[in-house]
C-alpha cells in the first residue's frame, strides 16, 4: 500500500530512530531538556526570530500564536480555507474567546482580500486583535504565498490596522525550497510564526512556535495551561533536529514527484481540473459525475490510498516514504480510479 493522504503519514528512518535514543535529555519543564533547547535555539535562528518554543503538535503552536496575540471577545482575520479556520475545532473560539473574521477569495489571502474583509469600526460589531497568515497553505494544494505579497500583507496589518501578525508555517521549510526565500525572510513578516516538524521533515511529532522574548514566554504558559509541558522530550527533539539537518533540503524531491504525478493524472483523464502543485500537494478537482469518496475506494482497491478533500476534490501528498516510482505507480492508479 502506497500511502499518499498525508506527509504526516511518514516514519521515522533509521538514522532518525538512533538519532532518538542516543539523545541527551532532562526535564525540560523544571530546568530545561538539552536536545530541546538545541532544537529552539537551531529554530530560533533560522527565523530570525529571538526565541524558539517546542510544542507537541502544530495545532497547539497556532493556538499558543493566538493565545499571544488575541483578546477575548474579538476576531481574527483569517482565510476562509485556513487550517486555523476549518482543521482545529474552533479552538480560536474555544480556548481564546476569539472569533474568526473571514477573509473570502480563493485560493489564498491577499492585500485585495485582507482589505476587502475590514470593516468599519462599529460599537455593534467586535474589534480585530490580530492577523492570521499561512504559508504553504494546505487547503489550496500547498500554494505558496510570494514574500512580496506577505510583506504587502504585514505593511497593511502593522502600519494600517496595527494588529499584530501570527503565521501557522507549518509547511513553510516547503515554501523556502520552492522558491529559495530564506525562512528569515518569511518569518518576518509576522510577530509568531509556528513550523512543524511532523511532516516534510519526517519526525513523529512536534512543531515550534518562534517571536520575540515577550511573545515566547506568553507561548510558554499558553502551553502549559493547554497541558503541553513535557519532561525528557528531547528524544522527540532530537528527531526534529534529525529532520532539519537531512530532510529539509530533499523536500525539492517531493515537489518534483508532486509535478510528475499531477502532470501524468491531467495527461491520463481529460475531464478533471489538476490544480499546478506549487510544492508536495496535488490537488484533483472532479466533474459532476464522479464523487470523491468513490474515487478514494477505487485508489485504496489498487493500493493506493489518497484523501477526499470534499465531495468534489480529492488530495495526493508526496512525502519522504514514497518514492520516485511509488509516486509513478500511484499516478498510474489514481487515473485508473478516476476512469
Amino acid at each position: 500500500m502506497i500511502d499518499l493522504r498525508s506527509d504526516t503519514v511518514t516514519r521515522p528512518t533509521p538514522a532518525m530512530r538512533r538519532a532518538m535514543a542516543d539523545a541527551e535529555v532532562g526535564d525540560d519543564v523544571l530546568d530545561g531538556d538539552p536536545t530541546v533547547l538545541k532544537l529552539q535555539e537551531r529554530v530560533a535562528a533560522l527565523l530570525g526570530k529571538e526565541r524558539a518554543l517546542f510544542v507537541p503538535t502544530g495545532t497547539m503552536g497556532n493556538a499558543c500564536g493566538i493565545w499571544v496575540h488575541g483578546k477575548h471577545g474579538t476576531e481574527a482575520y483569517a482565510h476562509d480555507d485556513s487550517h486555523i479556520v476549518n482543521w482545529e475545532i474552533a479552538g480560536m473560539a474555544g480556548l481564546r474567546g476569539v472569533q474568526p473574521r473571514m477573509v473570502h477569495g480563493a485560493p489564498v489571502m491577499t492585500l485585495d482580500t485582507l482589505k476587502a474583509a475590514v470593516r468599519p469600526a462599529s460599537k455593534h460589531a467586535p474589534p480585530a486583535s490580530l492577523v492570521c497568515f499561512e504559508n504553504t497553505h494546505n487547503g489550496a494544494g500547498g500554494m505558496v504565498t510570494p514574500l512580496a505579497e506577505l510583506r504587502a500583507m504585514a505593511d497593511f496589518a502593522r502600519g494600517t490596522l496595527k494588529l499584530p501578525i501570527h503565521m501557522d508555517g507549518a509547511r513553510l521549510w516547503n515554501a523556502h525550497i520552492a522558491t529559495g526565500t530564506p525562512l528569515a525572510d518569511f518569518a518576518a513578516c509576522a510577530d509568531t510564526v509556528m513550523v512543524s516538524f511532523s511532516k516534510g521533515l519526517g519526525a513523529p511529532l512536534g512543531a515550534c512556535i518562534v517571536g520575540s522574548a515577550d511573545h515566547i514566554h506568553e507561548a510558554f504558559v499558553a502551553r502549559k495551561r493547554l497541558g503541553g509541558g513535557m519532561r525528557q522530550s528531547g528524544i522527540v527533539a532530537a528527531a526534529a533536529l534529525h529532520g532539519l539537518e537531512h530532510h529539509l533540503e530533499r523536500l525539492a524531491e517531493d515537489h518534483a514527484n508532486a509535478k510528475r504525478l499531477a502532470a501524468i493524472v491531467a495527461d491520463g483523464v481529460k475531464d478533471v481540473q489538476v490544480v499546478p502543485p506549487d510544492t508536495n500537494i496535488v490537488m484533483i478537482d472532479l466533474p459532476p459525475r464522479i464523487d470523491a469518496t468513490t474515487v478514494t475506494a477505487k485508489a485504496k482497491a489498487l493500493g493506493v490510498q489518497i484523501s477526499a478533500w470534499h465531495d468534489k476534490r480529492v488530495r495526493v501528498v508526496t512525502h519522504l516514504d514514497a518514492s520516485s516510482a511509488d509516486v509513478e505507480r500511484a499516478a498510474e492508479a489514481v487515473v485508473a480510479s478516476l476512469r
